[in-house]
């Protein structure tokens, strides 16, 4: 008839039906801020790694030390258990007066040997220190271990350096642990919720399924499978944005690269994909076991 208002229908939304899209979004943003933060914490310990690297004793040799004894000096101290092993340019490094001279001229632009008349420096190992002995008592005992070798002059190390770089590296692990429980805790939760909600909507389902006299694992079974396959998309997508983003950091920040660890990053990637899995599965058994035994008025 004319005049009447046209009809639409309207889709209904089906009873029982699972919200697959904010499950895998929820698990997804969840692993993300955790792969994030394990990459810090990579990143953290690959650039604690580089500075402890740098901790180096100087050597100082006597100015009539000939070329047999240098020889024994550098291969006396290359095999001291405190001297730091495989390292790329070797963990002892020869330095002669005469590239320190031309060293210091380039970096001061002043010629100290035309009013002195002579190079007053000395030739010198620079020693990379394990970090096992990355401790004030430890390297004054080195110190004095090495200035007893034939043919040493002087030891020398910046301890103020040694002693700042352990303090600190101290108070970040503590905040970085209490941190990653404390995050980890959250996302765990965050999780576990969010599966929780998405089955509630699924109880009648369950429920239904028990009265044609289905066993528990029955019913468990496909929502476990299908949580499962949740955990290992979110944890796909997780991984991917993460790679996206170091990816996009490497371009910006060039010296990112130099402190990245490719195995460990590896790792983390397996880290998130298992994290995904185990905890939307338990979540998921959690949630089903829970309303397997509710009554039916406690369902509603």
């Amino acid at each position: 008839m004319v005049g009447e208002a046209p009809k639409f229908k309207v889709k209904k939304k089906k009873l029982g039906s699972y919200p697959y899209f904010s499950v895998v979004f929820s698990i997804t943003l969840a692993l993300f801020v955790i792969g994030v933060f394990g990459a810090l914490i990579i990143y953290s310990k690959e650039l604690e790694r580089v500075v402890r690297e740098s901790v180096k004793v100087q050597v100082f040799l006597q100015s009539r030390v000939t070329e047999a004894q240098r020889l024994q000096i550098q291969k006396t101290l290359t095999a001291k258990p405190f001297t730091a092993k495989n390292r790329p340019h070797g963990a002892v490094q020869f330095i002669s007066k005469e590239d320190a001279a031309r060293q210091f001229i380039e970096e001061t632009g002043e010629d100290f040997q035309q009013f002195l008349g002579e190079n007053p420096l000395r030739d010198a190992f620079l020693v990379s220190i394990d970090e096992a002995y990355h401790d004030a008592s430890k390297l004054k005992a080195i110190k004095a271990e090495v200035e007893k070798i034939n043919g040493v002059f002087q030891v020398y190390y910046v301890e103020s350096v040694i002693d700042s770089i352990n303090k600190n590296v101290t108070k970040i692990s503590i905040i970085l642990l209490g941190i990653a429980l404390l995050l980890l805790s959250t996302v765990v939760l965050l999780i576990n919720n969010t599966v929780r909600l998405a089955l509630f909507s699924q109880r009648f389902l369950i429920r239904s399924m028990q009265l044609v006299g289905a066993t528990g694992w029955f019913i468990q079974r496909p929502f476990l499978y299908r949580s499962m396959a949740h955990g290992l998309l979110a944890g796909a997508v997780a991984s991917g944005l993460l790679v996206g983003l170091i990816a996009l950091g490497n371009q910006r920040i060039e010296d990112l690269q130099l402190i990245q660890n490719t195995e460990r990053l590896a790792i983390l990637i397996v880290v998130l994909l298992v994290t995904g899995i185990i905890v939307a599965l338990l979540s998921t058994l959690r949630a089903v076991n829970k309303y397997l035994k509710l009554s039916l008025d406690q369902l509603y």
